[in-house]
């Protein structure tokens, strides 16, 4: 599904596209998980949290041992190397969570900057707005549709 994105012969993108299609995957299914796991919680502060962390940093960084983690041991990495408790709140519903957690790791390695100023430049609530417009596209082409702000 990822396209290898060249220009004279340089690769795009913040680290090795051999990583990509497994960062995407399980970034989609750890929102999906915590929104599912824990509906009483806020799912939109553990997004912004998750995506300002050391551990999607680690990711960033192309760190092999995080970026090949499955959602749920991501999950427990992120908690305990954070000290993170999720928040009181309402969860992000349907297959919103997953959407987000895709375009945000896809969005990342695009445009090669760090995660922790994608979650500014397009926040969730953007992307909540946006998503009726957006999801049923190929990833690849929603994240250039919404381009690098």
């Amino acid at each position: 599904m990822f396209l290898v994105h060249c220009f004279r012969g340089e690769k795009m993108g913040a680290y090795s596209e051999a990583y990509l299609g497994d960062v995407v995957e399980n970034q989609g299914k750890l929102f999906d998980f915590v929104a599912q796991s824990y509906p009483d919680s806020d799912t939109e502060d553990f997004i912004n949290t998750y995506m300002k962390s050391k551990t999607r940093k680690n990711i960033d960084d192309a760190m092999a041992y995080v970026n090949t983690m499955d959602a749920k041991e991501l999950w427990k990495y992120f908690s305990d190397t954070e000290k993170y408790k999720l928040k009181k709140g309402k969860a992000i519903e349907g297959f919103m969570p997953d959407w987000i957690g895709e375009f945000y790791a896809y969005y990342q390695w695009y445009y090669d900057i760090p995660s922790a100023e994608v979650i500014n430049k397009v926040p969730v609530d953007f992307l909540r707005k946006a998503y009726c417009g957006l999801h049923d596209l190929e990833l690849d082409l929603a994240v250039k549709k919404v381009g690098k702000v």
